[in-house]
């Protein structure tokens, strides 16, 4: 059975905007919470089961967490769930020298959704990748590393909302929850 409501685990209102207008169209009721989870150390998919468990424990209900990696294709997938510490220690703006020394500067978006029903429950994951190339900051610089990751041309941060949710990671992530969404209300 679909859940009504969600609890989606986040403190980043851009975020949050996102994500509300991705599902806008489903039945869900998308409610706000930020929780300052811990974060093991390890796979994309066991960092946000984790994470999911967490909340839906500390929440006592169903929760959406949301984990965003980074892979850059010549560091074997690194930084990636660890990103966020990468672009705090450098900024957007100095942060594609960590490519410097390669030719190859190719990356992955990928976002990883994780779903509980609630405390003891099974977690599911639902995933989405976005092949571009990581370049100097352009475009806004206020939502993590948007500005130097580059898809056909365009860095995430140059594009118009609606367009950008059309092709990125979060956006298909989002898709495959929805179609989990619909097969659960039938």
């Amino acid at each position: 059975m679909a859940p009504t409501h969600l609890n989606f685990i986040t403190g980043n209102a851009k975020k949050l905007a996102e994500v509300r207008a991705i599902l806008s169209a489903t039945p869900v009721e998308l409610r706000s919470q930020n929780l300052d989870l811990p974060e093991l150390q390890g796979t994309i998919e066991e960092i946000s089961r984790d994470k999911c468990g967490r909340a839906a424990d500390i929440v006592k209900g169903p929760v959406l967490v949301e984990d965003t990696c980074l892979c850059f294709d010549a560091f074997d997938e690194l930084p990636g769930p660890y990103v966020k510490w990468f672009l705090k220690a450098l900024g957007v703006q100095q942060f594609h020298k960590l490519l410097a020394g390669f030719e190859d500067k190719s990356a992955q978006a990928v976002c990883t959704f994780a779903y509980c029903e609630g405390p003891g429950k099974d977690v599911l994951i639902f995933q989405g990748r976005t092949q571009g190339k990581i370049v100097e900051a352009r475009g806004p610089t206020d939502f993590g590393w948007d500005a130097c990751f580059e898809y056909e041309g365009q860095t995430y941060a140059e594009m118009r909302g609606e367009e950008k949710n059309q092709i990125s990671h979060r956006g298909k992530a989002l898709e495959k929850l929805k179609d989990w969404l619909k097969q659960e209300a039938a």
